[in-house]
């Protein structure tokens, strides 16, 4: 009976310990609900009555006033979980539950421990941004004071759709939105800094120092674009205008060539614009050097390179183009054949063609055997053309060609025809009768001497 007496009173005692221990874990656990009821209505009702979500209306992230409401009302509901499960561990240490609270009470250490970085990060990020927005502001507004837009539309010759208020290019606004990046990229750098977490803030932070460095290159090669574009400008200009006063545009009637109708195919224009794009192309090669990326540098070398191939070629398709205008137009006024004058104006443009193509390089050895077969099989065809359909023809010239052959060799004075005295066996004072002299007149009558005697 004692042993049965005992038993029974240390389950008693059990029960009422782990009673106790439940009552405990009741009592915290309705604690928990009365912080987590008070921390809702806080942030739901509370912040509503002193107004933030018409200041979080304000914000361009949010819309409207109900949107605000919605926002906060979701960050009621997750502070009040949150309360809960900051109570967890302890209401689960009450019911001595050590190997499940255990876990969790170290995840919310560590959650707790990095929320001051957390909060470190997100106020940092927030004055950041609110200073950015407050510099975009003042920069923007500085900007539009200067009329800045108006000279930048002037100078690049936009015009503005008076329908359409945003047609115009808003220089100023680009200005400061590239001025607010800028700001912000130290500031997000700060922030990740402040996280402490080194295997996402470090990678993102080289990332965010490589562009740091990059920046004053990027204004250097910008800068230098600008002012390539201007003194091009400028040059491209001045040169258009000396050179249409040289009356440079008449040379279409001296290659009897008809001109352009419209001005900006004039050759003026066309050598102004050329001096233009070549000087902004050396500019934007420079920057692109500035700019320290070798896939760039390469091909600012390799246009360096191949450019004057490219002048050079199009010269001699530019001479060209005119000599076989000028040639056919030869032709055709003293031969008058049309035929014939376009067999000559695109022989010798094709010719310039290939000799384009070889200067710049392109497939020369294409080019060159695509050439050889060409003329080889042009002189194939006029011999096949000239031999088979010009049989006649060809008898006939063959024959006028000895006969002025055999006229040739005819005349006196050709040594050809005074045959050597030894070969007729006559002495030197023998006079040869066989031979007519022009001094004496040649008796061709029927009662003529014979020659042979």
């Amino acid at each position: 009976m004692n042993e049965v007496g005992t038993q029974f009173q240390n389950l008693l005692g059990d029960l009422i310990s782990g009673l106790a221990n439940v009552v405990v874990a009741l009592l915290l656990l309705l604690l928990a609900w009365i912080i987590a009821l008070v921390v809702k209505n806080l942030i739901s009702k509370g912040l509503k009555k002193v107004g933030a979500h018409r200041g979080l209306a304000k914000t361009p992230l949010i819309k409207d006033e109900e949107q605000g409401a919605a926002i906060l009302t979701s960050v009621a509901k997750v502070a009040y979980f949150l309360v809960f499960l900051l109570f967890l561990p302890s209401i689960l240490d009450a019911l001595n539950m050590e190997a499940v609270s255990g876990p969790i009470t170290n995840m919310m250490e560590t959650f707790l421990a990095f929320l001051p970085n957390l909060f470190a990060a997100a106020l940092i990020l927030i004055i950041g941004i609110f200073v950015a927005r407050l510099v975009k502001d003042l920069v923007f507004r500085l900007l539009e004071s200067l009329k800045i837009d108006h000279w930048f539309n002037k100078w690049t010759k936009f015009e503005d759709d008076p329908k359409d208020k945003d047609s115009s290019v808003k220089l100023s606004s680009i200005l400061a939105n590239i001025l607010f990046i800028l700001i912000l990229i130290p500031i997000i750098t700060v922030a990740l800094e402040a996280l402490n977490i080194q295997m996402i803030s470090e990678p993102i932070n080289n990332v965010f120092n490589t562009i740091l460095s990059m920046i004053p290159n990027v204004f250097v090669a910008i800068a230098l674009v600008l002012v390539g574009y201007f003194i091009a400008k400028f040059i491209g200009d001045l040169l258009k205008n000396l050179l249409a006063r040289t009356g440079i545009n008449r040379v279409y009637s001296f290659f009897q060539m008809e001109g352009p109708s419209k001005s900006s195919l004039q050759l003026s224009n066309i050598l102004g614009q050329a001096v233009k794009i070549l000087i902004i192309l050396f500019f934007t090669v420079e920057a692109l050097n500035v700019l320290q990326l070798e896939v760039l540098n390469n091909i600012g070398e390799a246009i360096l390179t191949f450019l004057p191939l490219l002048v050079s070629a199009l010269i001699i398709l530019l001479l060209g183009l005119f000599a076989g205008h000028y040639l056919g137009s030869l032709v055709k006024k003293y031969a008058d054949s049309a035929f014939y004058s376009a067999l000559v104006k695109y022989t010798i443009i094709v010719f310039a063609a290939f000799m384009a193509f070889d200067q710049m390089e392109f497939a020369s050895n294409i080019v060159n055997s695509a050439f050889l077969l060409i003329l080889g099989a042009l002189a194939v065809a006029f011999a096949i053309a000239f031999g088979v359909g010009g049989r006649d023809f060809a008898r006939v010239k063959l024959q006028e060609l000895d006969k002025k052959m055999k006229k040739e060799s005819s005349k006196p004075g050709n040594p050809a025809a005074a045959p050597d005295d030894s070969s007729t066996g006559s002495s030197p004072g023998t006079r040869r009768t066989d031979v007519h002299d022009p001094g004496i007149p040649r008796d061709e009558g029927p009662g003529s001497h014979d020659p042979g005697i």
